[in-house]
C-alpha cells in the first residue's frame, strides 16, 4: 500500500516537471501559421500567431448584404410611422417656436431617427453616445466659429476635431458631425451661442428618444 501511494506521487511529480518543460506547436502554410501552447513554472501560455490570411475582396462592400431573415410588416411599419410621427411634432414645435425666431428641426435628426427606430440596437444608437456627441460636436462647432470665423478653416478643424472626439471617448454617433458645419453656416443659429450644445440638437435627440420608446413597444406587442 505505502509502495502504491510513494508510486502516485513520484509519477504526479513526473507529469508536473513533464508539463512545466512541455510545448505543443502546429503550423500551416495557409491561413494560421501556428499555435503555440506552453506550460512553465505552473504557468500556462498561449500564443497565436497567423499570416497569409485570405483577405476580403475590395468589391465585397459593394455588393448587397446577405438577407440573414424576412421582415415582417410590423417590423417596417412601426419605425416607420415613428419617424413621421418624430418629424410631425418636430414641425409643429418649429411652428409654436417661430415667433421666437427658433428651430429645432434639423437635418441631423432625421439620421438620428433612422437609429433609434430602425437599428436602435447599434452602438451608434445608444442613448450615451447620441447625447455626448451631439453636445461635444455642437460645442466643437460653436469653438471653431468663435476663434476662426465663418470660411473653410472653421469647417475642416471642427469636422476633424469632431470625429476626435467621438473616437477618444468612444462615443461615435455620426449624425453629430453635422452639428459644427450646420451652426458654422447658419445665420439663424449663431445666435444661440454655446446654448447651441443643448439646443435643438440634444433637446431634438431626447425628444426623439421618448418617441423610440412607443415604437419598441408597438413593435414587442403588435406583431403581424
Amino acid at each position: 500500500m505505502l509502495q502504491m501511494s510513494s508510486g502516485s506521487v513520484l509519477g504526479t511529480k513526473l507529469l508536473s516537471i513533464s508539463l512545466n518543460r512541455s510545448f505543443i506547436t502546429t503550423g500551416k502554410k495557409k491561413g494560421l501559421v501556428f499555435d503555440y501552447l506552453g506550460f512553465r513554472k505552473g504557468r500556462r501560455h498561449v500564443i497565436k500567431a497567423s499570416s497569409d490570411v485570405a483577405s476580403p475582396s475590395i468589391w465585397e462592400n459593394w455588393k448587397p448584404p446577405k438577407a440573414s431573415s424576412t421582415h415582417s410588416f410590423s417590423d417596417i411599419l412601426w419605425p416607420s410611422a415613428g419617424a413621421f410621427a418624430a418629424m410631425a411634432i418636430l414641425g409643429k414645435l418649429d411652428q409654436l417656436l417661430a415667433p421666437k425666431g427658433l428651430s429645432i428641426t434639423l437635418a441631423p435628426l432625421g439620421a438620428v431617427s433612422v437609429l433609434l427606430f430602425a437599428s436602435p440596437s447599434a452602438p451608434s444608437a445608444r442613448k450615451y453616445n447620441m447625447l455626448m456627441a451631439q453636445i461635444g460636436c455642437a460645442a466643437i462647432g460653436v469653438l471653431a466659429f468663435t476663434i476662426f470665423g465663418p470660411g473653410l478653416l472653421a469647417k475642416s478643424s471642427s469636422l476633424a476635431a469632431s470625429v476626435a472626439y467621438m473616437i477618444y471617448t468612444d462615443t461615435v454617433h455620426p449624425p453629430a458631425v453635422s452639428m459644427p458645419l450646420l451652426f458654422i453656416d447658419g445665420v439663424k443659429l449663431q445666435h444661440l451661442s454655446f446654448w447651441y450644445a443643448l439646443y435643438p440638437g440634444a433637446t431634438g435627440c431626447i425628444l426623439l428618444c421618448l418617441i423610440q420608446e412607443v415604437v419598441l413597444y408597438m413593435k414587442q406587442n403588435f406583431k403581424f
